[in-house]
Parts: structure tokens; sequence; C-alpha cells
């Protein structure tokens, strides 16, 4: 029912919504300044964070208005995000402590890179369809030199097993929003926030790949909730 009204995050998983688990991870890496990007439509969401007292994260929100991609989603924050930098996550996923925490330390623009073994062993996620999810691929010196999303299997080979994969966790700065402004509509007719992060590439940002060999849960589809259910079940939220 949460996905059908469009609030997929907010589905409940042992007794909390899938959202809540995935901001106390966050705090657990000292992202505690949180701006959630909703839609005009989502005053539950509203309704659930401002009813709760929270310790440790201090909840603010910024609207999209249209649905018009995930670069306009960002764009949406920029208030909030000023002259800061900031990570940007996936209110559908569920990312490791530890791996947020490497992501902040690094001095410059980054994002995450699963390794594919690991997010089909602990993540109970599929291998055909970690097959379609988006690589990185890499320099010599393991900085970002494009993202190939939905690869081929032909794109797929030419990178190798080992390229990493991204699964939509990156610092930027304010650079970010200058190169979003550049982004022109895709086929899909949206705003993507990987061409905002190619005219990062193009006018010569480095964007570090740090190396991930840990689960991400991802909660897609119905058939995720079983395996995203247990693997959160001692899971403690603290907010």
């Amino acid at each position: 029912m949460a996905a059908d009204r469009g609030a997929k995050a907010m589905m409940p998983l042992n007794g909390r919504p899938f959202l809540d688990h995935s901001l106390s991870v966050l705090a657990d890496a000292g992202l505690t300044s949180i701006c959630l990007v909703i839609g005009p439509e989502h005053e539950a969401i509203r309704a659930h964070y401002d009813g709760m007292a929270t310790r440790r994260s201090r909840i603010h929100y910024a609207v999209q208005q249209q649905a018009r991609g995930t670069s306009d989603a960002v764009l949406a924050a920029a208030a909030f995000c000023g002259k800061d930098r900031f990570v940007v996550v996936n209110g559908d996923n569920f990312y490791p402590a530890d791996a947020l925490a490497a992501l902040v330390e690094q001095a410059g623009t980054a994002t995450l890179g699963f390794d594919r073994e690991a997010l089909i062993n602990h993540s109970g996620i599929p291998a055909e369809r970690v097959s379609a999810f988006a690589l990185l691929a890499t320099q010599a010196d393991g900085e970002l030199r494009d993202v190939i999303e939905k690869p081929s299997a032909a794109e797929s080979a030419a990178l190798g097993p080992g390229a990493p994969v991204s699964m939509n966790c990156w610092l930027f700065g304010p650079s970010f929003f200058a190169a979003a402004g550049r982004v022109r509509p895709s086929f899909r007719s949206e705003y993507e926030l990987t061409d905002a992060v190619r005219c990062l590439l193009a006018g010569g940002e480095r964007i570090t790949v740090v190396g991930v060999r840990s689960a991400c849960l991802d909660l897609s589809s119905r058939a995720d909730i079983p395996p995203v259910a247990a693997a959160l079940a001692d899971h403690r939220v603290d907010l």
C-alpha cells in the first residue's frame, strides 16, 4: 500500500518504516542533518517525522513539484545544501554505516562502488538484477571515468567482473548544482543525476570511487520485502 501511494520508503518493516532504518544508519555515520526530497502529495512523510522526537537527526524537507528526474530532485534541495558538501542517497536503499563514513572522509567528490559478488551474496539481490545495475568505469588510479547505466553484456564484459556497481550513493559539493543546471532531458524526458555527474567529469572534476565489499539492501519490489525485513530484524532505529 505504501508503494502504491508513491511512498515506498514508508513501508513498515519490523514495526518501523523502512526510511527510519535508513536514516538511523546515516546518523551512525555522522550524517545527522537530513533533507528529504518529497513530492507535494507526500504529507504522510511530513506528518510522520514532524510528530517524532528525534535525538540525533534533524529532519528537513525539500519539495520537488514534479517528478522530473533524480538530478532535478537534488536541485530541489539546493537551498538546504547551500555551500556545504552533502551526501545523496536513494530512499529505498539501506547502506552500510562504515561505507558511508568512508565516503564522507573523502576530500572531494566521491561515490561508493559496490563489489558485484558481495551484493549478490550478502544483499539478497538476484544476480540477474545486479547485472542490470549501473557500473562505474574507472581509470587506472581508481578515479571515475564514466557511469554505464543498464550495461549490455558486451559492456559488462569489457569492464570486467571487478567493475564496481553503483548504488547511487554520492558525495558532492556546490559544483554539483552548476553541473545539474546544464543537464538536458534524457530519452525518458527526465533530468538524470548521472548526466550531472558526466557534466562534472567533463569539467575536469575528479570523482573518487570508494570500494565497498558489503551488503546494500534494495527495496525495489515486493519480492524484496522478506529478505530486507530479515536483514533488518535486529536493527535498532535511533533517530
